[in-house]
């Protein structure tokens, strides 16, 4: 079992957003705003911001409920990126190297897979879930 280590917030960010196209869209906006306000470089973080949440859109939608973006600053030098959905039921299967399976799949997890050091899924807040993500910083950030 994968156990992280977890560190008070530095800085925190969190917004529910539409579970929408648009409420997507505007996740990586204000994560590329809140991140430029940290001082933080915008990518790769904006990449992943923008795959988790089309995700939690195209695959964790329940009528009349938002999906919640966070970003935390956490010790030493991590920025973790959260974003829960209302389908608590339904989890991301960790398919690495599926190329072939892109159609039914699509490439973001692997896309995040590839820019994040770490990623995962965990239950909770009850009903939902939350996929995270997290970039180690560079020295000085």
């Amino acid at each position: 079992m994968n156990q992280r280590t977890v560190h008070p917030p530095l800085r925190h960010f969190s917004v529910p957003l539409s579970a929408t196209r648009r409420g997507a869209r505007l996740a990586r906006l204000l994560a590329a705003e809140q991140l430029h306000d940290w001082g933080l470089p915008l990518d790769p973080a904006r990449l992943v911001v923008a795959e988790l949440a089309a995700n939690a859109v195209l695959h964790g939608r329940v009528p009349g409920r938002s999906f919640r973006l966070t970003l935390s600053v956490r010790a030493p030098r991590t920025l973790s990126v959260e974003v829960a959905d209302a389908r608590g039921e339904r989890w991301p299967v960790r398919v690495r190297g599926a190329v072939g399976n892109a159609a039914e799949s699509g490439y973001g997890l692997l896309l995040v897979d590839e820019l994040a050091d770490r990623w995962g899924v965990r239950s909770g807040p009850v009903p939902c879930k939350t996929v995270w993500a997290e970039l180690d910083l560079g020295p000085g950030r």
